[in-house]
Formats: structure tokens, C-alpha cells, sequence
């Protein structure tokens, strides 16, 4: 089942994907104040007893809406799980994939506050040349749980929606120098959707590794840019709600996203790659699309963002241990 989150004149309604009598996607709508987060809460088989009854109902076109990120997200953790994304990003420098990347699934907490829809546009972070795409898909956790298993953590799994993580890759750069980040290179935008598809539709998928083989797509202004399959990830997604719920916990409705496929899963990956700045960053008026297997597809245009002034650089310090006289 597909659960979506729309807004039509400022009201927002949460509701099941379906099929109109003419063969086009239909949004059928939940119970009023209802939201995708409740039903992430309730559990799979609420959730599904409850969506089977919303398809009951009337639908109204999904082209008549504006979609929105499909749950209200409490938390988003970012993975980077595709070795080949990593060997790209390091190629620039000479270096070979960090030992550390193979011990254990790597991520940071990114902003939750900066979801945004399948098709909504995007603004270019302010100070920010070199904008760029992440082409991932994302795990919803579908109960709370601490120090899972592996095993325990695959019933943990509500469902999957496409992400895609913009990236101000010069902002980055500068912040990841600190040892610190990314931090402001990854705040501004994070495209989510188009619906939650639950995990049970995309168990014909699974290979016998126990990975999930989606084709995974991002184009460019119609340009195919790259393509993957969500099977190479160095680890499966029970393993990185494991990790991530390691000594701590995870709750129903945290977003954990793959990382960036390889193979043009991102233009900074080409541009460490290739040795030189093509295809270039994202200007305002591309439209970058993105296409899972089993998920759907997101579309969005890049549009000028605030021209703020420059951030003030740090004060000298006397480094004097003592308040002046």
C-alpha cells in the first residue's frame, strides 16, 4: 500500500494512493486529522486495515494537489552505504575508500525541518556554486526499539519513499575541514516521496542476499545522469537500523536514508571521477528527476535562492586567561 500527504488550499490531508476509473493515479483520503505519522505509530497492520478503508471511498486526482513529504519526519539520519559513491567522492584526492567506511554503516543526523515534496522546487542554499543531487532511497521505521538486532530490526520496517539529499557541496567542503559537517551544506533541502510505500509490496524485490534490487534513476533536464540498483549498498537496511538504534534508540516515523547510489548518484561522485567539473552544478531552472523501482518518481526545479550577506569570519583573540582592569 502507498500512503501519501497532500495539501490543497492550505489544507492538508493525509490519505492511500490508488487508481482512477481512467487509469491515473487517485489520492483517497483518511479520516480527518489523521496523518501518516499516526498510522506509521499504530503499526503495518492498522495501518493497512485503515488504508483499506479509505480506498473505499472517493478519490480526487493526485495533478489537483500539491504533494508534500509524506510523514512529518521526527528525526532523519543519512547513510552513506554505496562503496562506489565513496570511491568517487575520495577519487580527487588519490586516496582509496577509508578503512573505517568498512566497519561499520556511517551516518549523520540531517534536517528535519527542510523536507519537501515530490514536486515542489528548490531554492540554491545562500553562497552556495557548486549545488548538487543525492540520489537515494529511505527506510521508515515502523516501531520504537534499542539496541535491535538485525533480525529484530527487518520487523521494525514500515515502508520506503525516495530521497534526495541537495547538497551545497562548496558549503560542505569548507565545514568538513573543521572535522566537523555536514552541517549548513546539507540544511537547506531534502526532497521525500512521492508516497510511503509499505514493505510488503516491494518484497518481490528482495535477491537472495536479503538486499532490495530496485533500478534506481536521476536525470538532469531529461539527461539521464546515473542509474544503480539499491542492491549495491554495502549493507541492508536492517543493518542500518541496527546501527543507528545501537546503545540508543530508533522510534516509529524516523527516516533513515541509503546514501547516494553509485555510478552518477550524485555530480560531485562524476566530478571526482572525471578530474574536471562536468556535467556543472545545478543553476537555477534545472529540473531534476529521480525514478525507483517500486517507489515512484520526484521532480523538482531549482530556483535563486536569498542573497544574504556574507557570514562574518571569526574575531582575533588575545587568548589572555584574565578579565582586563
Amino acid at each position: 500500500m502507498r500512503f501519501a500527504t497532500w495539501e490543497v488550499d492550505g489544507r492538508v490531508t493525509a490519505g492511500v494512493v490508488g487508481t482512477l476509473p481512467d487509469g491515473t493515479v487517485g489520492l483517497h483520503e483518511l479520516p480527518a486529522r489523521t496523518t501518516v505519522l499516526d498510522l506509521v505509530r499504530a503499526g503495518l497492520p492498522a495501518a493497512l486495515e485503515a488504508g483499506a478503508r479509505a480506498l473505499e471511498g472517493p478519490a480526487i486526482p493526485v495533478g489537483s494537489v500539491r504533494l508534500l513529504p509524506p510523514l512529518d519526519a521526527p528525526t532523519v539520519r543519512d547513510f552513506v552505504a554505496f562503496e562506489e559513491h565513496v570511491e568517487g567522492m575520495v577519487a580527487p584526492s588519490g586516496e582509496a575508500v577509508p578503512a573505517e567506511w568498512y566497519q561499520a554503516p556511517t551516518f549523520y543526523f540531517t534536517n528535519p525541518y527542510a523536507l519537501i515534496g515530490a514536486h515542489d522546487d528548490v531554492a540554491v542554499p545562500p553562497g552556495s556554486k557548486r549545488f548538487d543531487f543525492e540520489l537515494e532511497v529511505a527506510v521508515v521505521v515502523g516501531a520504537d526499539g534499542a539496541s535491535l538486532t538485525p533480525e529484530q530490526a527487518r520487523d521494525h520496517v514500515f515502508g520506503y519513499t525516495i530521497l534526495n539529499d541537495w547538497s551545497a557541496r562548496d558549503l560542505q567542503a569548507r565545514e568538513m575541514k573543521v572535522k566537523l559537517g555536514p552541517a549548513k551544506g546539507k540544511d537547506s533541502a531534502t526532497t521525500l516521496g512521492p508516497w510511503l510505500v509499505t514493505a510488503d509490496e516491494l518484497e518481490p524485490y528482495r535477491d537472495d542476499e536479503g538486499f532490495l534490487a530496485l533500478d534506481m534513476r536521476v536525470s538532469v533536464n531529461d539527461v539521464e545522469i546515473g542509474q544503480d540498483l539499491l542492491s549495491n549498498m554495502g549493507w541492508p537496511f536492517e543493518e542500518l537500523i541496527s546501527y543507528a538504534s545501537r546503545g540508543t534508540e530508533v522510534r516509529a516515523g524516523d527516516v533513515l536514508g541509503s546514501g547516494t547510489c553509485g555510478n552518477g548518484g550524485c555530480l560531485a561522485e562524476l566530478w571526482g571521477i572525471r578530474g574536471d567539473g562536468a556535467p556543472p552544478p545545478l543553476q537555477p531552472g534545472d529540473v531534476v528527476e529521480m525514478t525507483v523501482e517500486g517507489l515512484g518518481t520526484i521532480r523538482n526545479r531549482v530556483v535563486g535562492g536569498l542573497d544574504l550577506p556574507p557570514v562574518a569570519p571569526a574575531r582575533p583573540r588575545s587568548r589572555s586567561r584574565k578579565r582586563a582592569q
